[in-house]
């Protein structure tokens, strides 16, 4: 009996407690509540996002990737960047090396590994934000108003995703994300936000 439950106190002590981290899914990526299960037709994608107000996103990572791990360990599992993400974004996870179809936004039809590619990504997390209207012609990557790559703080991430949400790329104040990340960072600095 003693035997058993060193056995399991070890094993218990051997791996960290991750209650806020996503579940590993079968494709060796982490995957949050928030992410859509979808076909991975980008266009349907857009359309539901629109019809649910929602800007839609795309997470591109892959197995085995330490900064997804951070990421998700993190920033992903405060509750106050979950929130935001869920109730302001529509996303649809893409792994760098899979072989599930997609149908990029131009209508071309691809693995998620052959789309990667076309849209230059070189290494992960990359997460792609996107505009509620974009040309049939244009690919993902060409139409993005934002591209986030590689692992950030809380802050940085926070502060990426609510200048997409607030539209803030289209303003013409000179205020671009450093300039408005600069601002942020400074706010939180005198105690004037969170």
């Amino acid at each position: 009996m003693r035997t058993w439950i060193g056995a399991a106190l070890a094993v218990a002590m051997a791996f960290p407690a991750w209650s806020g981290v996503a579940q590993m899914g079968d494709d060796g990526l982490y995957k949050e509540p928030w992410m859509r299960d979808t076909f991975k037709d980008l266009r349907e994608d857009l359309a539901e996002a629109n019809a649910e107000g929602k800007r839609l996103v795309l997470f591109v990572e892959q197995r085995g990737c330490i900064y997804c791990h951070q990421m998700h360990e993190e920033v992903f599992s405060l509750p106050d960047v979950s929130e935001f993400i869920e109730e302001n974004f529509f996303v649809v996870q893409i792994n760098l090396h899979g072989d599930t179809e997609i149908t990029d936004l131009d209508g071309e039809s691809l693995s998620e590994k052959r789309a990667t590619q076309k849209w230059r990504v070189l290494f992960t997390p990359n997460i792609i934000f996107l505009p509620e209207e974009v040309p049939e012609d244009s690919s993902a990557i060409e139409a993005a108003v934002a591209v986030m790559p590689g692992a950030f703080s809380k802050g940085t991430t926070l502060d990426m995703f609510t200048w997409v949400a607030e539209k803030r790329y289209e303003l013409d104040n000179g205020e671009d994300f450093q300039r408005y990340h600069a601002r942020r960072i400074q706010e939180r600095d005198d105690g004037n936000t969170d």
